[in-house]
């Protein structure tokens, strides 16, 4: 881990200046703070806000980056407006992730900086990633990738150096909530953002509402599975109050990028 650590630091002092596409998730924030002590103010932080971002995160994003002492821009970008992206094909995160980096090359541009960077980390590549194929098109850099360090690895190295986001619940935008083939309106990731922030507010670590029409399926931690039956009764009403009329809970618990489970069986 320390060789890993030792190389992004090689990584990033080979670029000059760079702009950090900020989410405020786990591996942006350790690149970010890392890329600040090693470039100094030659780092700008840019976050590109879309309908697919909750409120919280959007606050959180500008919070972090006040208390690390970054510059930090926002762009406002309006995905519902483009039919590739509603009709969410099995390709969705290509075409998104292409357009929120085109928006950050216009600001290098602007800026007159040379290098974009992003926090995709070693373990993104075992799963299904077409957000991966839009960066390398553009000539996006990964450097947490490029150094082979994965998600654990920069967890403990984001506590070493005291960052709030070390033990912060995994980030996903809100269409993987969604299967593909289903098409993405404004309710429906409002409907995901208030489901999601309610079962947060009654305590739960980490969540995920699953969108298959009439049905919600919730996944926890296993965990928290106790506590989900615990409330269940506040959590059909609420879920129910908010549009769903079939409320479910799975078993196997959270993991990252459920809806890529049945693909390329």
């Amino acid at each position: 881990m320390r060789e890993k650590q030792a190389k992004l630091k090689e990584i990033l002092a080979t670029m000059g200046k760079v702009i950090v596409a900020f989410s405020g998730g786990v591996d942006s924030t350790f690149l970010l703070k890392t890329a600040q002590n090693v470039l100094g103010e030659k780092v700008l932080a840019a976050s590109v806000v879309s309908e697919l971002i909750p409120q919280t995160e959007r606050d959180q994003v500008q919070d972090l980056a006040l208390s690390m002492e970054v510059k930090l821009i926002l762009l406002e970008e309006k995905l519902l407006g483009r039919e590739e992206f509603i009709n969410n094909p099995l390709d969705r995160c290509y075409y998104c992730k292409k357009q929120i980096f085109t928006l950050l090359q216009e600001l290098a541009q602007e800026e007159g900086i040379s290098w974009i960077i992003d926090g995709s980390n070693a373990d993104d590549l075992h799963d299904y990633r077409p957000g991966l194929r839009a960066l390398q098109e553009l000539g996006i850099r990964s450097p947490l990738l490029e150094a082979g360090l994965n998600k654990e690895e920069i967890r403990q190295l984001s506590e070493e150096m005291g960052l709030p986001t070390w033990n912060k619940p995994a980030l996903a935008c809100l269409a993987s909530r969604f299967p593909y083939g289903t098409t993405i309106s404004e309710e429906k990731l409002r409907q995901i953002e208030n489901g999601e922030a309610y079962l947060h507010a009654l305590g739960f670590q980490q969540v995920r509402l699953r969108y298959h029409q009439e049905i919600v399926r919730i996944e926890v931690l296993p965990s928290e599975m106790p506590l989900l039956l615990k409330k269940r009764d506040k959590v059909n009403r609420y879920l129910q109050k908010i549009g769903f009329n079939y409320i479910t809970m799975d078993l196997i618990g959270y993991r990252c990028g459920s809806l890529n489970e049945g693909l390329g069986k």
